[in-house]
């Protein structure tokens, strides 16, 4: 009986965010127990099937995203923005670390209203708390519209570990998230 009730208390969710390159939040969440799949790709802009050259160039209002599938029963909506709000700051506009432009803004494309409420009410408690010193200026919008990220940006930090900027700049991210929730990691 108690199989039964947890297949289904189990229930696939889809967060879309985003918090600087991809590349890294893409590392980072696929470390995570309960979550299945991550895809780095596109949100937030105005033109249709956007490239990562035009993305770049700041223009598209596309922001860099991942687009993660969890399972509600391992990880929770909540867990997951908290990962988030952890691995990237989120009181700069336009900007993590050298990375600028809308193109690496700290936003939330919600799913569903739900979505919305757990969003905002984890950014309120974030802004009472004060842990970054600054005030949040992380987007929340619907999700309208996501693009994935061509082929060469996906699994990017699993096949490109050792070039200087997943040394540099992703590898510590990695690390803070295996240091403070070390709980929610994948075994092996």
């Amino acid at each position: 009986m108690e199989q039964h009730e947890n297949s289904i208390a189990s229930k696939i969710e889809t967060a879309t965010i985003a918090g600087g390159c991809f590349w890294c939040l893409e590392a980072v969440f696929l470390q995570l127990r309960g979550v299945e799949k991550v895809i780095s790709g596109y949100a937030g802009g105005t033109s249709a099937n956007p490239t990562y050259h035009a993305v770049s160039t700041g223009t598209t209002g596309h922001a860099e995203v991942v687009q993660i599938s969890f399972n509600t029963a391992e990880i929770s909506y909540r867990d997951i923005l908290k990962v988030f709000f952890t691995i990237h700051d989120p009181t700069t506009k336009n900007r993590q670390g050298a990375d600028t432009g809308t193109q690496y803004r700290s936003a939330i494309f919600y799913h569903d209203q739900e979505q919305k409420k757990i969003a905002e009410d984890v950014m309120q408690r974030l802004g009472e708390s004060d842990i970054w010193g600054g005030v949040i200026v992380t987007e929340v919008s619907p999700l309208q519209t996501f693009y994935p990220a061509e082929d060469f940006h996906q699994d990017y930090y699993q096949l490109h570990a050792d070039e200087p900027y997943c040394r540099v700049v992703i590898e510590p991210k990695v690390a803070k998230l295996r240091k403070l929730f070390i709980d929610k990691l994948k075994k092996g």
